[in-house]
Formats: C-alpha cells, sequence, structure tokens
C-alpha cells in the first residue's frame, strides 16, 4: 500500500529533474516540496508507519537525476547519477545534523553515523562501491546485502541495537558473505527478528543498487 501510495511522486520527481533552467539546489528544493507531499501519503496509506522514508529521499534523488541526464541527453550512467545526486544534497550534513527531530538524526548525534544524508551527499558511494559490483555474480542480490550490511553504519541498525548490536550484525554479515548459503542467510534473518535488528538503511541502498541496474546503459 505504501509503495502504491508514492508511485505519482517517484514521476514527479523525474519531471522535476527535466527542468533545465534550475540549478541542483534549485531542483533538491523542489524536490523536497514534494517529499513532504509524499511523507503524507505515506503515512495515510500505513496509518502513520514509516515504511519508506529513507527510499523515499534516496530515490527521488535518483529520479530527479534521472530526468535531468534525459533532459540535456547525457548518459545514464551510475557515475552520472550519483553526481548529480551528490551536486544536489552538497552540505547537507553540515547543514541539517545537528537536529535530534528524527531516528537518523538522533542516531548521528548519539553514534556520529551520517545515515542517508551522508550516502546521498557521498554520490552513494556505499551502493557504487560495495552492492553493485556483486549483482553480477551468482546469489549477487544476497551478497550485495550482506556487503553493504558489513560495512555501512546503518542508522537504524544503531537506533535498535546500538553500537554492540551492529558489531554483531557486521560480524555475522562479513561470515556469511564469505561462506554463502540459503540456509545460512535464512538463519541470519531468524536472529535478527529475535534480536528487533533490521538493516533499514542497507535495505534502501540495495534498492538503489537494484534501481540504477535497472536504468543504467
Amino acid at each position: 500500500a505504501s509503495a502504491a501510495a508514492l508511485q505519482g511522486y517517484f514521476t514527479a520527481c523525474a519531471r522535476t529533474g527535466m527542468a533545465n533552467d534550475r540549478t541542483p539546489a534549485e531542483t533538491f528544493a523542489q524536490l523536497r516540496r514534494l517529499g513532504l507531499e509524499a511523507e503524507q501519503a505515506m503515512y495515510a496509506a500505513t496509518g502513520g508507519v514509516n515504511t519508506h522514508k529513507g527510499a523515499l529521499f534516496s530515490l527521488g534523488l535518483l529520479c530527479a537525476a534521472w530526468g535531468r541526464l534525459q533532459a540535456q541527453n547525457q548518459p545514464l550512467t551510475a557515475e552520472n547519477l550519483c553526481d548529480l545526486a551528490a551536486q544536489m544534497t552538497e552540505g547537507i550534513t553540515r547543514r541539517e545534523m545537528q537536529a535530534t527531530d528524527t531516528h537518523g538524526l538522533a542516531v548521528h548525534a548519539a553514534y556520529g553515523a551520517k545515515g542517508v544524508r551522508g550516502e546521498a551527499e557521498s554520490g552513494f558511494a556505499s551502493v557504487r562501491e560495495l552492492a553493485m559490483p556483486q549483482l553480477s555474480r551468482p546469489n549477487g542480490r544476497y551478497l550485495a546485502l550482506l556487503s553493504l550490511i558489513a560495512h555501512v553504519r546503518d542508522t537504524n541498525v544503531l537506533h535498535r541495537a546500538g553500537e554492540e548490536g551492529l558489531h554483531w550484525l557486521q560480524s555475522r554479515a562479513k561470515d556469511l558473505f564469505s561462506n554463502f548459503s540459503i540456509s545460512a542467510m535464512e538463519q541470519l534473518d531468524r536472529e535478527c527478528i529475535d534480536r528487533n535488528i533490521s538493516p533499514g538503511g542497507c535495505a534502501d541502498l540495495l534498492a538503489i543498487a537494484f534501481f540504477m541496474q535497472s536504468v543504467i546503459h
């Protein structure tokens, strides 16, 4: 229900990116207004549950970047998409990471993790360097997720389980990446449920990897 409620938002983000008369900063300002509208649609669809807030931010940026590249007849590459996302969010961590009014900002204050804002400002380096190289391998989608979990300081994990929980999960992910099996992946899933740990930040990054794989050529 949440994903269906957001479909039109992503289309609007792409159209916003197609407006060549805007600077990257102006495009981002427009995206934020769309994002606030989309959040309300999400909450209405889920009864107030945050299911896709991180994905809204990241994929909205990348849809806008896709739109701009299309409008300018530029190559649709991961580097071009991510460079535009970084331009649109330049300075965002410095400007906004002092507040604590969301889980991500509170985790930054407590642990120094930059979360989705830092990922965007880096041009989604974790996606490009960790996830995408795995996608062409056997079991590549699993390995992409495990690579992200093993190395990213996921703010959702830190919020739920602190540094100790993050260290446990990263260690388990590294072991499973090196000795992969579906049964072991299912076991890790059960352990995460028992510990109430959800690597939601890495899930969003995996979705970004899928998005980029589907649009780049």
